[in-house]
């Protein structure tokens, strides 16, 4: 069973989009707006469109998400037809994301020193330990 299933895929000429109606099985609750875009992207070729979530909503009883886009050809008539709230949400997303990656590389070298300075601390603390041991056997020995 295909996870995407195509409800309705209308060409309207007047506004010049093309609009898709879609539902995707199993996914209710677990679907993002921005992995929405990317599948449907995938599904139907749109890599050089402009692909935006208006409408999703879960259904009653079933895990099923159905979702509603507009793929444009042009992202200048979408920002002209499309209600700006949209296109303030999905760059307040954008900027969320880049500053949640940027984070994630500032912690990755962090865990990297983290994960050797143990190794070094153990090293350190290797001569030390071996001293201690040849002490008491020099300590026999004058004995």
């Amino acid at each position: 069973m295909p996870m995407i299933e195509t409800v309705s895929d209308v060409e309207n000429s007047f506004l010049s989009r093309r609009e898709i109606t879609c539902n995707f099985q199993g996914l209710g609750g677990k679907l993002k707006r921005k992995d929405a875009v990317e599948m449907i992207t995938k599904e139907f070729n749109l890599t050089d469109k402009t692909v935006i979530a208006i409408n999703m909503k879960n259904q009653t009883g079933r895990p099923n998400v159905t979702g509603m886009f507009y793929v444009y050809d042009d992202g200048e008539l979408a920002k002209k037809q499309v209600n700006p709230t949209i296109f303030e949400r999905l760059e307040k997303q954008a900027k969320k994301d880049a500053e949640v990656a940027e984070e994630a590389k500032a912690e990755a070298p962090a865990e990297e020193a983290k994960a050797e300075a143990p190794a070094e601390e153990a090293k350190a603390e290797a001569p030390a330990e071996e001293a201690k041991a040849e002490a008491p056997a020099e300590e026999e020995k004058k004995e």
